[in-house]
Formats: structure tokens, C-alpha cells, sequence
């Protein structure tokens, strides 16, 4: 009886270090910035949906964050029409897609957490893994940011510098996420992908 009561309140104990989370697509802001020679070019993505689940008790995590690359706007329509069709091919890759997959740290049940988030970026097609540092602040609502640098010609993608202007072959991506708590357990990406690498 004493064993069958301490598998129990260990099992309970497993189930409340587990958090799952959905992102507000309408709050949660994914925003750009790419160096050039002249000025820095600012711009923005949408969320298109994104769940995700830890677990203090083995680090793991899971779900996924899905952003809409045909989206992506930089208030220029001559350069954004380039990049959507010469960069992104957005109309052929239509999403941008981070997995996450184990983390490091602890998420805080309310106040501040700092987490090393460990995962695939799957981008233009190709999948990449990454860690991204995220400040989470849980509380009413959880709310989470991150900024990381991807480095788009390195993974395959065309350099749109030309003679007279040049840009950095790195951008730097920046979210601001607010979520929800949503129940126990953890989430399953909605489909299953064969990502080329």
C-alpha cells in the first residue's frame, strides 16, 4: 500500500510539472531586422497558430510555432514582392516552422523564467536545428520573447545585394509571444512533416 501510494503521488507530481501553452495569434508579434548599407530594413511576420508543452520533470518539450511567410512585410511592396519571390519563395514554402523539442531550465508556475529551448527551424524548405533563449514571465497571462539570427544565405536562400546595395546575409528575428495555460500533458505537432536536410 505504501508503494502503490508513492507511485501515485509521484504520477501527480509528474503531471504538475507539465505545462502546455496556445499562443494568441491576434498578440503574439514576429518582427525582423536586416542590415543594408543605406538603412535598416524593419519588418513583420504573422502567427498563424502555435502550441507548446514543458516538462520540468525530463526537460522535454513540445508542439510547434507556425509563422505565415506570405505574410512578411516590410512596408516596401517593390522589396517585399523580391523577397517573397526571390528569398522566400513563400509561395512554395508558406511556412516557417520552429519544433521545440527539449529545453533546459525551469518554468516558474508565476514570475520569470529563463529557458534554453532546443529544436528544428524549418525554413525555405529546409529544416535547422537551433536553441533559442526565452524570457518567459507567467503570471495572468504568460508571456514569452525571444531574438535570434538566421542566417539565410548560408542556408541556401538568395542574397538580394546588388551592385549598388548591400545587405547582410543574416536577419535577426525577434517575437513577442502572449499565451494561454491550457491543460496538462504535452503537445503534439498537428502534422508530421519530411523535411529534406
Amino acid at each position: 500500500m505504501a508503494l502503490l501510494a508513492t507511485l501515485l503521488f509521484c504520477g501527480k507530481v509528474a503531471v504538475a510539472e507539465q505545462r502546455s501553452f496556445e499562443l494568441d495569434p491576434a498578440r503574439t508579434e514576429v518582427s525582423f531586422t536586416l542590415g543594408a548599407a543605406l538603412h535598416t530594413v524593419h519588418g513583420t511576420f504573422r502567427l498563424k497558430r502555435g502550441t507548446i508543452s514543458f516538462d520540468n520533470v525530463n526537460g522535454q518539450a513540445a508542439g510547434e510555432l507556425v509563422v505565415d511567410a506570405t505574410s512578411g512585410d516590410s512596408g516596401s511592396h517593390a522589396r517585399d514582392s523580391k523577397m517573397h519571390k526571390e528569398i522566400l519563395q513563400s509561395q512554395k514554402f508558406p511556412e516557417i516552422i520552429f519544433t521545440p523539442q527539449r529545453f533546459k531550465g525551469t518554468l516558474a508556475k508565476t514570475g520569470r523564467s529563463h529557458l534554453d529551448v532546443e529544436g528544428e527551424f524549418t525554413i525555405h524548405g529546409e529544416s535547422h536545428p537551433m536553441i533559442l533563449a526565452v524570457e518567459v514571465d507567467s503570471g495572468n497571462s504568460t508571456v514569452a520573447d525571444t531574438s535570434f539570427v538566421v542566417p539565410y544565405v548560408k542556408w541556401g536562400m538568395k542574397n538580394p545585394s546588388t551592385f549598388f546595395l548591400r545587405v547582410s546575409d543574416k536577419v535577426q528575428i525577434s517575437i513577442h509571444a502572449v499565451a494561454r495555460v491550457t491543460n496538462a500533458g504535452m503537445a503534439k505537432p498537428a502534422t508530421q512533416r519530411n523535411i529534406s536536410r
